[in-house]
């Protein structure tokens, strides 16, 4: 098969041809039809992630067709058009079976402990647990973004904050994800601030439905929230992994708050100082969170097919299998707004 590979970090993909995966027992081969490039390839491809060993093929975020089952499979076919949560949990293990399949000890992460989709084929182990299917109305480049970063803002946003309608929310970070909650939070009601540091993100971010947007190299943005919402905002989405949007997004909360942090501290940033005095005065509540487990997919699925939702504009770019390259180097500055997908993968 024609894959890209991460054979050094920091140097473009090497696109070559490699062997044909086999389908593990429990697990599946699946023909990948889009496979979004995301800010978490970037961790990988920069060196930021310990997880990586090279060679590797990134890819997590994936949609496809089954093309080969493994043994003991039971509820996938050849033919059968499939989505997957970028963690692959094993579906045995007691946080498993309690529905916390995102801490499974056991799970898999294509692209960062096994081979992702980057790639013609990809192995998907656990697909019983794992799988859901893909509704033949959304299209493969929308359906390839479900695998990260609208999952996990679904996850953040209904899973952990527990938004609720005619709240506040403000995104701090106007990438994929931080899109993805933009569209996701009107779909449930809420009011909603985009905070970034780029025109072109915030005017896009208006052109979605945004309620008010604040560009913080201009101006103190947890301050513009506080007067924009007259007393801060009810829940605070930090999607950069960084201090200074961490603690932006902290003080920009009104008093019994909640905050999610989805962007991934790392390398410097993974040690933060932070306004614990505001945490403590304000009796704020913050959360992790990371990926989705699979057994929610069917409430994100629903609010789509019922027309709640429209993701389509959050992908901006189809690109081709050489091109992955520049948009993983493209996250060392900022990026331009949505996201990218890969869905040609002879070229």
């Amino acid at each position: 098969m024609r894959a890209a590979r991460l054979t050094a970090l920091r140097q473009p993909l090497e696109v070559m041809t490699v062997p044909d995966p086999d389908a593990v027992p429990g697990g599946v081969v699946v023909r990948v039809l889009a496979c979004g490039v995301c800010r978490s390839d970037w961790h990988a491809w920069s060196g930021a992630d310990s997880d990586v060993r090279l060679p590797m093929i990134p890819g997590h975020e994936y949609c496809g067709e089954v093309v080969a089952v493994g043994a003991n499979v039971s509820r996938w076919k050849i033919g059968d058009r499939v989505i997957a949560p970028f963690i692959l949990a094993c579906g045995q293990c007691p946080d498993c079976a309690a529905g916390k399949q995102t801490i499974c000890a056991d799970q898999a992460l294509p692209g960062f402990t096994q081979d992702g989709a980057f790639a013609e084929l990809i192995s998907v182990p656990f697909a019983d647990a794992n799988l859901t299917a893909l509704p033949d109305s959304l299209a493969p480049e929308i359906a390839a973004a479900l695998g990260c970063r609208v999952t996990t803002a679904w996850q953040a946003l209904t899973g952990r904050a527990e938004l609720k309608p005619g709240e506040w929310l403000a995104i701090f970070g106007g990438g994929g994800v931080g899109i993805s909650a933009l569209i996701l939070g009107r779909a449930l009601g809420a009011r909603v601030i985009v905070v970034d540091v780029q025109d072109d993100k915030l005017d896009y971010a208006m052109t979605l439905g945004a309620d008010a947007v604040i560009n913080a190299a201009t101006t103190d943005a947890a301050e513009a929230v506080k007067e924009i919402t007259g007393g801060g905002a009810d829940v605070a989405i930090e999607a950069l992994g960084l201090p200074v949007t961490t603690s932006a997004a902290m003080t920009s909360l009104r008093k019994m708050g909640r905050m999610v942090q989805i962007g991934l501290p790392t390398g410097a940033h993974a040690q933060m100082s932070l306004p614990m005095d505001v945490l403590y005065s304000g009796q704020l509540t913050r959360h992790g969170t990371r990926g989705m487990p699979s057994w929610r997919y069917p409430s994100l699925l629903n609010l789509m097919s019922g027309g709640q939702v429209d993701l389509a504009p959050l992908v901006t770019r189809t690109i081709a299998l050489s091109q992955a390259s520049d948009e993983l180097a493209a996250f060392d500055r900022p990026a331009p707004p949505g996201v990218a997908v890969i869905t040609d993968f002879a070229n």
